[in-house]
């Protein structure tokens, strides 16, 4: 029970701050129970998924009801290629799971490829937030999309700092604009994903009494990020975006020294 509800806890925590800065809780959630070491690394990723994907209907609920506009196609054609996206990027972290010997290698990878892409984002936000390149074909959205879907799967983060960076690099959206885009994409994702493992290995491999904590903990975090979110400035945002990165970097580079203590 005790696990539970430090799971409850920290979804709470991350994925209020994941609805805020669009990051989806997950990039959060993911080494922070890496670090904890309560389930396999297989166990934490459908967690994970399942925490942002919850958080993902909540926050782009409410994030509608706070009136913000949406361009139509750019979210249909990203929702698009994150579908595919997302069933890519499990089956390679499946695939990747039954080839390497320890678990651990796999989750390196995860921390190596992670620490990538936060430092893509906290650059981006910090030094090149307004450059873009202002693309607009449909083609350009869905094969965003399916990259951030492959990614974030793969990862086990649900989003990630670089859905929102990404976003506002190629079409040129304001950041609170592509917090929503973001955590659109990570519904599509993670539903893939879910989709995925379901008609595949199944859930029974799961505990899955942990999910009596995990869903409403995420359903809370979301509902008060979205909330929080309608009521800061983009300038707010982007400062807490980029905090976010620095403390989950130091985390993920942390859990990489401890694998090979």
């Amino acid at each position: 029970m005790y696990v539970g509800i430090i799971y409850f806890i920290v979804i709470i925590l991350a994925n209020t701050v994941g609805a805020i800065s669009g990051m989806g809780g997950g990039v959060i959630i993911k080494p922070v129970l890496d670090t904890l070491h309560f389930h396999p690394l297989a166990a934490i990723s459908f967690y994970s998924s399942v925490a942002v994907f919850t958080m993902s209907i909540v926050s782009t609920l409410k994030q509608m009801k706070n009136g913000l506009k949406l361009q139509i196609p750019i979210a249909a054609f990203v929702s698009i290629g994150s579908i595919v996206g997302g069933i890519i990027g499990n089956t390679v972290f499946e695939s990747l799971l039954r080839l390497l010997s320890d678990e651990k290698y796999v989750q390196l990878i995860q921390i190596i490829l992670t620490i990538i892409t936060l430092l893509f984002a906290f650059f981006y936000t910090k030094v090149g937030g307004e450059r873009s390149f202002d693309l607009s074909h449909p083609i350009w959205y869905v094969t965003v999309g399916l990259f951030l879907g492959f990614i974030s799967t793969l990862l086990g983060i649900g989003g990630g700092p670089i859905n929102v960076a990404l976003l506002m690099l190629c079409f040129g959206v304001a950041i609170k604009e592509a917090t929503v885009y973001s955590i659109i994409t990570i519904f599509f994702s993670q539903a893939a994903k879910l989709v995925t493992i379901g008609q595949s290995t199944g859930f029974d491999r799961f505990d899955l009494d942990i999910l009596w904590y995990v869903i409403p903990a995420a359903i809370v975090g979301g509902f008060v990020g979205a909330l929080i979110s309608g009521k800061i400035s983009s300038k707010r945002v982007t400062q807490v975006y980029q905090v976010v990165i620095f403390l989950v970097l130091l985390l993920n580079l942390w859990n990489g020294i401890q694998l090979f203590i």
